[in-house]
């Protein structure tokens, strides 16, 4: 039992009341030398015992209402940011319910402090990271341009050589800051969109003849699950589009096994046109899936310093598909191969 409540303490004081009266009688009849009439006395005690009990409960009812009401209100204002004055209902336990509501409160103010502690461990990484990126190419250029001016540039073939190198690395830096832009346009939902009616079908076989030498290098097959006579219209950016399906099918390439494949394939699901990429590479282990599209997160950071790239890729392509209101998802199994899967609209 709940010897805190109101009417615990209540009964407490009143059964100390009725003694006290008890007490006063027997006194009386020891000092006094005279029969005390028991009945009557028991009569009165029970009357001050129900008396004191009813008073005691309810001076102490609006004492803790009085007292707890600014503590309540000022928690409730804290948790919804209303000023709304609280009635309490007296029939529960008021200190309880208090304390489960501080609780709560505190609960949630932890979750915010946590949040916001995940919130600095990822800008930490992000800056590291883009530390990282944009030092690569800059200490390469300083070094070509160390060697040229130490005589490198008398030679004609090191001077073309180291100036191509370069102009690489400088390449690779712009196209990072364009990607970066990128990102926080689609983040700050300033990124318009061109969407129109197109066949996705020849798209995506643009793509793959745009990275067909890239992937023969490899030794990887790119290819459809299957022959695409007809159209298959949609609605969305072209550029855009193209953009995502031009990522997924270099990250198949770049994280696939030699003499492996990737396939694009199509399904009509009624109101979307769902697209695939696929291949049987490396895959991706369950415990890196969450973060992939995060931007510079790399799975295999062994692998990602052999095949470059910025690490923004699927970051880029995320939003782009959620600027398009649709979802792009991946299922992968290690050594297996991954699977990118994205919707969009279908046109009439």
């Amino acid at each position: 039992m709940n010897t805190t409540s109101p009417r615990n303490i209540a009964l407490y004081c009143s059964l100390t009341v009725g003694c006290i009266c008890l007490l006063f009688f027997a006194l009386a009849d020891v000092f006094t030398q005279q029969e005390v009439p028991w009945l009557l006395a028991s009569a009165f005690c029970l009357l001050s015992f129900a008396a004191s009990y009813f008073l005691f409960l309810f001076f102490i009812k609006q004492y803790i209402d009085a007292k707890v009401r600014l503590i309540y209100k000022t928690i409730h204002n804290l948790k919804t940011q209303r000023g709304k004055d609280v009635q309490f209902n007296m029939s529960e336990d008021v200190l309880k319910k208090v304390n489960r509501d501080v609780m709560d409160w505190a609960d949630t103010q932890k979750r915010e402090i946590n949040k916001l502690r995940e919130q600095e461990s990822f800008r930490r990484e992000f800056i590291g990271n883009l530390s990282h990126e944009l030092k690569t190419p800059i200490f390469a250029i300083q070094g070509y341009l160390l060697t040229l001016l130490e005589g490198g540039l008398e030679d004609p073939k090191i001077s073309h050589k180291f100036i191509d190198r370069a102009s690489k690395s400088v390449d690779r830096m712009v196209n990072l800051i364009e990607d970066l832009d990128s990102i926080a346009q689609m983040e700050s939902g300033q990124l318009k969109l061109d969407q129109v009616r197109f066949n996705i079908v020849d798209l995506a076989k643009d793509t793959l003849e745009t990275f067909e030498i890239k992937a023969k290098e490899r030794n990887i097959k790119l290819s459809f699950n299957q022959k695409y006579d007809k159209p298959i219209f949609v609605i969305g950016d072209v550029l855009r589009i193209g953009q995502v399906l031009s990522n997924l099918v270099v990250n198949s390439i770049n994280y696939g096994k030699d003499e492996g494949s990737t396939e694009i394939r199509f399904f009509d699901m009624d109101e979307v046109i769902l697209i695939e990429v696929a291949d049987n590479g490396v895959g991706i282990s369950r415990e890196n899936i969450p973060r992939i599209f995060e931007r510079f997160y790399r799975a295999d950071k062994s692998r990602s310093r052999v095949v470059g790239g910025s690490g923004l890729g699927l970051s880029i392509c995320k939003h782009i598909i959620e600027a398009h209101e649709q979802a792009l998802n991946v299922r992968s199994t290690p050594e297996l191969g991954s699977t990118f899967s994205f919707t969009l609209k279908k046109a009439k």
